[in-house]
């Protein structure tokens, strides 16, 4: 019996390719998954408080396949690597490179010239990655870890609450969380870093 998954508004589907490369066999179930991706991640946030990382470094390839990779290397195989495959959102899978780097040369113009301020900065940059969907699952919790990232080591600022809530399952934090982020894909932000500081 293979994984199972019911997906709720929002998920992208893994397809059956991208399955297979699940490293714990005995996962059969989104329940399971859950609780190993989640532990998985907690080491990855822990990894992140205790570290000390230059904007510099943070605005890298390098760093953000990294991040996907100690966020989720002990469930995937394909942790930090780039989907292979399209998606129901996201860039093509053949420009993800390109639109990570327009991105992450966006984000150093408006650190440098004083854009945005440094949440908004760091909220747009969440938004965008997500947007580009560079991973074949886990982007939205990625996106929101390497956010904080740069808003904490960035700029100094705290880590963002996303709502103070479980986004990841249904209920009315996902929902606000979804609205806010269909707005910022219409450049609306105000929505979306409001619920970053709720």
């Amino acid at each position: 019996m293979g994984l199972e998954i019911r997906y709720i508004n929002g998920q992208t589907p893994l397809d059956e390719d991208e399955k297979e490369e699940l490293l714990i066999p005995t996962i059969t179930t989104r329940r399971e998954l859950n609780e190993f991706e989640q532990f998985n991640i907690e080491k990855a946030i822990e990894w992140s408080l205790k570290s000390r990382f230059k904007t510099e470094k943070i605005l890298t390839e390098e760093f953000i396949k990294n991040l996907h990779k100690k966020m989720f290397s002990e469930v995937w195989h394909w942790a930090g690597t780039f989907r292979i495959t399209n998606k129901n959102i996201g860039v093509d899978k053949f420009v993800i490179g390109i639109e990570l780097k327009n991105l992450i040369e966006d984000v150093k113009y408006w650190i440098k010239n004083n854009i945005f301020s440094p949440e908004e900065i760091a909220v747009r940059f969440s938004h965008r990655i997500v947007k580009i969907h560079l991973f074949p699952n886990g982007n939205g919790r990625h996106s929101r870890l390497i956010g904080d990232i740069l808003v904490n080591h960035g700029f100094g600022k705290p880590v963002f609450t996303w709502g103070g809530k479980d986004i990841q399952h249904k209920g009315e934090a996902r929902t606000e969380y979804l609205k806010a982020l269909r707005k910022a894909d219409e450049n609306n932000y105000e929505d979306l870093i409001k619920f970053s500081r709720m």
